[in-house]
């Protein structure tokens, strides 16, 4: 099941939920509203910026660490 990020229009409250397929129903847990947005996901824009080489280089290189000691 994959986890999204939310943030209620109605609170303002940012949240995580797994969601089992994409239609299903998600509800704020602070004021229990459905008018939510899904979020972008940070993970994706994480290494953004950052001195790494591109994906598929085969350079190993991550947040964590280079193989190639850029």
């Amino acid at each position: 099941m994959p986890l999204y990020e939310y943030r209620c229009h109605d609170c303002d409250e940012k949240f995580e939920r797994y969601v089992r397929a994409w239609g299903d129903a998600v509800v704020c847990p602070a004021c229990e509203s459905g008018s939510v947005d899904k979020l972008l996901s940070t993970f994706a824009f994480a290494a953004e910026g950052s001195s790494s080489s591109p994906a598929g280089s085969g350079c190993g290189c991550s947040r964590g660490g280079c193989g190639c000691h850029h």
